[in-house]
């Protein structure tokens, strides 16, 4: 099964698991507009988003893919665990998208974005030294998910848009 036919089976089961914290559930709602997309998140930066501490995600390329240009505020994140279920969900609630990276930028980002993105690993910068292209997004409320769900994601990409956003307008909302 592909993972767009997956997740439309699959929405209504997140839905109803995201109904307790209304500001995510609402961003399923039909005809809101938000994209709904899958994060791979290795740990310990999973856990740190979980307990509150990394506050921004990041995804560091050498090729324009996403979520470079592909997320925006107010879409839906599926936090998955690296070979594991979807665990948590939370919201884009600001997006910064950087190409051309130069060492004066990731500089720039250091300073600015360090702790949020909990860069105290070890490795962290010089693991990411090479990427032309960065995406950095800022999460908002974080939930887990009562019960974990199963995807059956089996390629090597770490983000994946599960529902590309609608840009139709509600005339009558």
């Amino acid at each position: 099964m592909d993972l767009g036919t997956w997740y439309s089976a699959t929405a209504d089961k997140i839905a109803s698991q995201l109904r307790r914290v209304p500001v995510l559930s609402d961003a399923l709602a039909p005809g809101r507009g938000h994209a709904v997309h899958l994060a791979v998140v290795l740990e310990p930066f999973l856990g740190f988003i979980l307990d509150g501490s990394k506050r921004i995600e990041s995804r560091f390329s050498m090729v324009k893919v996403p979520p470079f240009r592909a997320v925006h505020e107010g879409d839906l994140l599926l936090l998955k665990e690296v070979s594991g279920p979807i665990v948590a969900a939370t919201l884009a609630t600001e997006v910064w998208c950087y190409g051309a990276l130069t060492p004066s930028t990731r500089a720039e980002l250091r300073d600015r974005f360090g702790r949020d993105l909990r860069d105290d690993v070890p490795g962290f910068w010089e693991s990411r030294e090479s990427a032309r292209y960065a995406t950095l997004i800022r999460l908002g409320p974080v939930a887990t998910l009562p019960t974990p769900l199963d995807c059956p994601k089996t390629d090597r990409r770490g983000w994946v848009v599960l529902r590309a956003r609608s840009h139709q307008l509600n005339l009558f909302g």
